[in-house]
């Protein structure tokens, strides 16, 4: 019988127990930097079908000549999620883009019209790697703790899912509502993993985070790195018994 998809791993007469799978949630497949370009508004929420496993049409309202060099097909990401461009009315101000039930289940703010969210269009090979490589999968909700100015700066506290504590660290990189972070502090527990970042007023000015309260849920994507690093060690722990048995 075959093991529980993403729960056990069977690896020649080896069984082997490996973490929960991250629940890769994109529309589209791109590359971003975490870099904000603009900030948009849900103008209008259209269903896509009568039932819940239909999903929705967003209607974008952009920043003035945000949407001068798009075209249709391309790649915007919407608070962190990889999105496709299925509708364009550059001279309004306005895109469109579909998105499925199961992204909407697996994202957060995607659905409350009026929200204002992060833009950031796709990267391209001239551009400048300004904050990490982000690829627009959210692999978890977080829920904000604490949202505290302290001096110039804001202290933005964030509980990650438990699934998610293995890839976050001190230093490390994290993007919360697609805006690329670095984490100051982290802390594990039952509930989950605290992190803490430090966000300059540019960032607040600029991004749609300054509208985060305490509990208001966001969307994450670890690390592309950590994600590799993870699965070397897991690949490694499932090889280090086959090595001694041969």
């Amino acid at each position: 019988m075959a093991p529980p998809r993403g729960k056990t791993r069977w690896t020649a007469g080896i069984n082997k127990r490996c973490p929960e799978p991250l629940p890769h949630v994109c529309e589209n497949t791109q590359m971003f930097t975490g870099i904000i370009t603009g900030v948009g508004r849900i103008a209008a929420l259209r269903d896509l079908g009568p039932s819940t496993q239909h999903g929705k049409r967003l209607t974008i309202s952009t920043p003035e000549g945000y949407l001068a060099d798009t075209a249709l097909g391309d790649s915007i990401a919407l608070n962190g999620a990889c999105m496709t461009v299925t509708g364009l009315q550059a001279s309004q101000n306005q895109f469109t883009v579909d998105i499925s039930a199961e992204s909407l289940a697996r994202t957060c703010g995607l659905a409350d019209e009026g929200r204002r969210i992060n833009l950031e269009k796709a990267l391209r090979a001239s551009d400048r790697l300004g904050g990490h490589i982000v690829s627009g999968h959210v692999d978890g909700v977080g829920t904000v703790s604490l949202f505290d100015r302290v001096g110039e700066s804001w202290n933005l506290q964030v509980l990650a899912p438990p699934s998610l504590a293995r890839f976050l660290a001190y230093k490390g990189s994290i993007a919360v509502n697609g805006v690329s972070l670095t984490i100051n502090q982290v802390a594990d527990s039952e509930a989950g993993c605290l992190f803490n970042i430090n966000l300059i007023p540019h960032t607040v000015e600029n991004t749609a985070l300054g509208d985060l309260k305490a509990q208001h849920p966001v969307n994450l994507e670890v690390d592309t790195v950590a994600r590799y690093v993870e699965r070397m060690l897991q690949a490694g722990a499932i090889s280090a018994p086959m090595k001694a048995s041969a």
